[in-house]
């Protein structure tokens, strides 16, 4: 995914942060978001490692190699953050005081399973707080890819990869399209410049629910 992608991905992903949210983001692409976090917003970016008010990446005068996020890349703090251990940040999650968790995603199914921990036979270093995350966080939004390097769909009727949580997923972002995880199936809401309906369906194995906003649009 070229770098471009990845932020225009990241800037649709900001629009899910509303003013005075408690928001994790997690390992890889959502870091990102950080960086693109509107100045009229008020909100606290905490990670499970221990830190309560991130700020954006660091400027090469400003790394201080102490000052980690949960993927372990060296991060800014915004003037009032907090230190606390491990065990205290967890139970910030468990608890239920993030407002928003924004993943990366390896599978999503129809129903909000979603797959993005492991996949089998390669070496990981743990699980880290995802679990924890789509269970103890009040939305859930992930963002990833369409489609995998083979060109095949990511978004699934159902998952083939180790879930990290069932039916959890509120919202999908990817590179295509925005697709909401509904009670009657998977809604399409948003449609990203330069594809068209069939475009997203031919890359979505499940069938989509078309939203009247997408259908006034491509009309």
């Amino acid at each position: 995914m070229s770098k471009n992608v990845r932020i225009q991905i990241a800037k649709r992903a900001e629009k899910e942060i509303q003013d005075g949210f408690y928001v994790n983001l997690g390992i890889g692409m959502p870091t990102m978001v950080a960086n693109y976090i509107s100045e009229n917003k008020n909100i606290f970016l905490q990670s499970e490692n221990g830190l309560l008010g991130i700020g954006p990446y660091p400027t090469e005068g400003e790394v201080d190699p102490d000052l980690i996020n949960a993927g372990k890349e060296t991060v800014t703090a915004i003037p009032g953050a907090s230190y606390f251990s491990n065990a205290e940040s967890f139970a910030m999650i468990r608890g239920g005081h993030i407002d928003l968790a924004i993943l990366g995603g390896m599978e999503v199914a129809e129903n909000g399973d979603l797959a993005n921990w492991m996949i089998p036979g390669k070496m990981i270093k743990g699980m880290g707080g995802a679990m924890d995350l789509v269970h103890g966080a009040k939305k859930v939004v992930v963002i990833m890819e369409h489609v995998n390097k083979a060109g095949q769909p990511k978004i699934l009727k159902k998952c083939s990869l180790p879930l990290t949580g069932q039916s959890v997923v509120n919202r999908i972002i990817t590179d295509r399209a925005v697709i909401d995880v509904t009670g009657n199936g998977l809604e399409l809401i948003e449609v990203v410049e330069g594809y068209t309906i069939e475009d997203i369906q031919n890359s979505t194995e499940p069938q989509l629910i078309i939203s009247d906003k997408v259908l006034s649009k491509q009309n």
